[in-house]
């Protein structure tokens, strides 16, 4: 089979366990046994951390693959996919890992799965450098959905940093094929809100702080739009260990949503935790693109296995965008091209990524 075998530099580009979800996810979706060589060699500690080591574990048990070089500190993987089931699959970081991370890994794949899946995954919920749990609801959830098909996800128990100890339960049906998206059209912002959140031992001051810090930013560019962010105390029972967080969405006329967020940390005044988030949002709103930074990079999967042309309007391309394209195109038939959209006003950085997709027909329906 060796000759066979795709062979990915996990060195390249963004460098980092993006490289590994898009790879894998792709390789389990179309047989096509890898090697990943040079996992994520620029990072201060390189090889595979816990977070990625259990993205590749349920990828390897959603298919009946076989992995080797599965361990803390790896630096080269092989992993030989068998035939996607659907079912029950855990995946558990046992750190403050992200659940959203897992979830990026395992969803394409269990879309063209033969039978409905649940996926228990367990972490972080709320995580640095990662989607936190309510974007994937809120904003997430509601574009990928554009593709075709629909899950639903439980947030059981919310786990932050260092601990982790969450858990987010995703259902979800296989489908034949997924349609392509058209996401070009702005339109204009109709309504903001969001959620400011404090977990354990934390004071629901704290998150009404943080919302009335946000609600002051946004406003001194947006007037006339009534913002409604909710400060929120999660309750006990659902919640492990002490955090706090924000996610603001605007909403537009034609059903675009695009977001800002941040996370409390010891130190980080509320204040502070809230204006970043509403910053982040503003500067999202700013380029006219139909979708925000951190959608950018995670609908390149789903435009590549869809069939037909799918087009999306967005901000800079960024590097982890870029670094998707470049290993689906790899991969598969799918051919991408980026170009900057010159309808509007000269000023905004606004870009076309265009998708022919390579039509993935799910075998098992």
């Amino acid at each position: 089979m060796d000759g066979d075998r795709v062979e990915i530099d996990g060195g390249i580009m963004e460098g980092g366990g993006q490289i590994l979800r898009v790879a894998t996810a792709l390789s389990c979706l179309l047989g096509l046994p890898l090697r990943v060589r040079r996992i994520r060699a620029g990072r201060s500690q390189p090889g595979l951390r816990p977070q990625h080591l259990s993205g590749l574990e349920i990828i390897r048990d959603l298919c009946d693959g076989k992995l080797n070089g599965g361990e803390i500190g790896s630096t080269e993987i092989t992993f030989t996919p068998g035939k996607i089931k659907g079912g029950t699959h855990i995946a558990d970081t046992k750190t403050a890992g992200s659940v959203c991370l897992l979830m990026q890994v395992a969803m394409p794949c269990v879309l063209f799965a033969a039978s409905p899946s649940e996926l228990r995954l367990k972490g972080g919920t709320n995580a640095e450098m990662a989607p936190q749990i309510d974007y994937t609801v809120m904003v997430f959830k509601p574009i990928v959905e554009k593709f075709n098909f629909t899950f639903n996800c439980d947030i059981k128990r919310r786990g932050y940093y260092p601990q982790g100890g969450g858990e987010v339960v995703v259902q979800m049906s296989p489908v034949k094929e997924l349609s392509p998206i058209n996401l070009t059209e702005r339109g204009t912002v109709t309504k903001i809100y969001g959620r400011a959140f404090v977990a354990g031992a934390l004071p629901i001051k704290l998150a009404k702080d943080m919302s009335a810090a946000a609600v002051r930013c946004i406003r001194r560019e947006i007037r006339d739009l009534y913002i409604n962010i909710q400060p929120v105390r999660e309750p006990d029972d659902r919640a492990v260990g002490t955090g706090s967080g924000i996610i603001i969405v605007a909403e537009t006329s034609t059903g675009c949503l695009l977001a800002g967020s941040s996370l409390g940390k010891r130190g980080k005044n509320s204040d502070k935790v809230g204006i970043e988030a509403a910053e982040m949002l503003l500067q999202n709103l700013k380029h006219g693109g139909t979708v925000d930074d951190s959608m950018q990079d995670q609908l390149i999967i789903f435009m590549a296995l869809a069939k037909g042309v799918s087009r999306v309007k967005s901000g800079p391309i960024t590097l982890h965008t870029q670094t998707a394209i470049h290993f689906a195109e790899q991969l598969t038939k799918a051919k991408f091209t980026v170009t900057k959209s010159e309808e509007e006003d000269p000023g905004n950085d606004t870009y076309i990524i265009e998708c022919q997709g390579m039509g993935m027909i799910n075998p098992n329906l």
